[in-house]
């Protein structure tokens, strides 16, 4: 057998599991590994500008492509504590990507040594399996279990921890032989799937949600023929955005407190069934749980054991995968239409379109400052259905999932449980390496862009091209809108007379500099009319430049958000529309 360091052994493993780009910074600790990247070859390396900017641009890496698994790597110490909230982000959105840190040399463990911390301790609770490997001759099998993990069950990352000594030891591993562990997934029986269709069929009105489960499977395409097959709507949820396209006559609108459609919530207290399949049935998404589960008979089919039940007992659980459980889905509802069983759901469907057609939120604005909504019509217009999306949290997220489209699976890229400021710039770089034919496009507010802005020259080094969407109104926006119920505006405002842009009028921050100085284009938009002219002007600019290009537009410094505490209780700050002008790029899907 061939004799080789183990960090050698670890990136030819690498390659043997898929890995192709690793998002990271070298450092002491990590040099054997790097230098092991160097002399075998066969890695593209992205130089982070920030450790936890590396992880995120491993999720957003994953996030992009099915079968993707992000790699990111650091040195000892700091790096591994820095990667700690990718973690969380990945975990909490089952999304697996592989942290690789350096670490002190095994005997120097105990000795509270120069960036010597028990990292593994640490990121344990927000991972799949986290180990310090101590002995060089586990390099091999660590990384093949790390990668049998990733993928198995439900999906989430992992960490693996080397000592710089274990990753200079040179040990014998047989490359030629080795093969990554087979992948192990519950699966739905057929009894349980045609349980759960009769009790679909005893329903009035049932629903279909749509959970990130699907995405992750990639059973986009079972789900859509499954709700044509049995004529019942789907409501995605914010992490399955994109299972069924926004257009599609069966696509309901989504439900929740805040990334939510009027339509969406009305259709969901309509009904009298809910089938949620790969969902989590998260807080934000039911709001308060009597009100969401009153009346209503539930299936839940779901990856994880553990979850079924976890908010509130279904009626009905399957544990499964959602793509097998999908296919027996389809299978059973053919059998069904083939035997005249199905029951007619059109005039079910026909009122979920007329909602759709009818409780719309207003976009068009013309004042100045801009309006938020406003932006999203213009993006609307600007982006088509190939356009790859990528946000965070703030009320530019949540806006944008009220009013703009996504049309396929992986088409909306968010940090949906974590939520983490900063998130949007290396995501959006991961999303960008992951798919460089793709139109990415990211959304956020000022404080998310701050947060991780010096990633942008990550994107200018590496020539990562994507367009970033920045609504500045000044303000920490959802929080300032949060602490209304405090009587209070405190601590959130970002707004300051900048001496060295007195041109961004008393906003703070000149984000325009900032982006051109790390090496970036960048516009800025004070008039609703000239948001679209921006946006194609800025594609033009990454097509010559092949770097990020911000638009940055300036909006009226409050704007309320519609959100409430309950479906049934969401507070409309704006008027809504009540003509078709009113919101011009609205999706209306013909009704009987």
């Amino acid at each position: 057998m061939a004799r080789m360091t183990a960090a050698q052994a670890a990136v030819e493993i690498l390659k043997r599991e898929g890995t192709t780009h690793v998002f990271g910074l070298p450092g002491a600790a990590i040099n054997p590994f790097y230098s092991a990247m160097r002399t075998n070859g066969g890695l593209t390396h992205v130089l982070a500008r920030h450790v936890e900017g590396a992880s995120h641009m491993a999720e957003g890496y994953t996030r992009a492509k099915a079968g993707n698994i992000g790699v990111c790597v650091g040195t000892s110490g700091p790096a591994g504590t820095d990667m700690i909230t990718g973690l969380y982000s990945a975990a909490a959105d089952s999304i697996p990507i592989l942290c690789i840190t350096g670490q002190a040399a095994v005997a120097k463990l105990h000795k509270e040594d120069f960036q010597a911390v028990d990292i593994a301790s640490i990121a344990g609770p927000l991972t799949k399996m986290a180990m310090t490997v101590l002995e060089p001759a586990q390099v091999p099998g660590a990384f093949q279990q790390a990668f049998h993990l990733m993928r198995s069950g439900r999906p989430g990352p992992v960490l693996i921890d080397l000592p710089i000594d274990v990753q200079m030891t040179e040990i014998e591993f047989d490359l030629e032989t080795y093969e990554p562990l087979p992948v192990h997934r519950p699966v739905a029986t057929r009894a349980q799937i045609d349980k759960a269709v009769e009790l679909l069929q005893a329903a009035e009105r049932p629903l279909i949600v749509a959970g990130g489960g699907v995405i992750n499977a990639d059973a986009s395409e079972s789900l859509v023929e499954f709700a044509q097959l049995t004529g019942v709507p789907v409501v995605p949820t914010l992490m399955g955005w994109g299972a069924i396209p926004d257009d599609h006559p069966l696509m309901a609108g989504m439900v929740g407190l805040q990334t939510s459609h009027r339509y969406g919530n009305a259709t969901l207290l309509e009904s009298d069934f809910v089938l949620g399949i790969g969902n989590r049935w998260a807080n934000r998404h039911t709001g308060g749980l009597d009100t969401y589960t009153r009346g209503r008979t539930f299936v839940h089919v779901d990856i994880e054991p553990t979850q079924i039940g976890r908010v509130f007992p279904p009626d009905y659980g399957i544990v499964s995968d959602a793509g097998p459980a999908l296919e027996l889905f389809v299978e059973a509802a053919r059998e069904l239409k083939a035997a005249g069983a199905l029951r007619d759901r059109g005039d079910w469907a026909d009122g979920c379109r007329r909602r759709k057609a009818t409780m719309l939120r207003r976009t068009h604005f013309d004042q100045v400052p801009v309006k938020p909504q406003r932006v999203y019509e213009e993006m609307n217009k600007a982006f088509g259905p190939g356009t790859r999306y990528v946000s965070t949290i703030g009320l530019s997220q949540i806006q944008a999932a009220q009013m703009l489209h996504v049309y396929h699976p992986r088409h909306w890229i968010n940090a949906g449980q974590a939520g983490p400021l900063g998130w949007t710039v290396p995501a959006a770089l991961g999303v960008a390496t992951a798919d460089p034919d793709a139109p990415v496009v990211a959304l956020s507010g000022d404080y998310d862009f701050q947060f991780m802005i010096e990633e942008l020259a990550v994107g200018a080094q590496f020539q990562i091209p994507y367009l970033h969407v920045v609504v500045n109104n000044a303000y920490l926006g959802l929080i300032r809108q949060a602490q209304r119920g405090f009587d209070m505006d405190y601590c959130v405002q970002l707004s300051f007379d900048n001496v060295n842009a007195p041109e961004v009028g008393g906003y703070g921050v000149d984000h325009v500099k900032v982006a051109e100085g790390l090496g970036c284009k960048a516009i800025r938009v004070f008039e609703p009319d000239r948001i679209g002219p921006a946006l194609e002007e800025a594609k033009k600019l990454m097509a010559e430049y092949r770097v990020p290009v911000v638009v940055e537009v300036i909006l009226e410094r409050v704007t309320n958000v519609s959100m409430g505490t309950e479906l049934d209780n969401v507070n409309e700050f704006e008027e809504l529309a009540t003509s078709p002008e009113h919101a011009p790029t609205t999706l209306r899907v013909a009704h009987g």
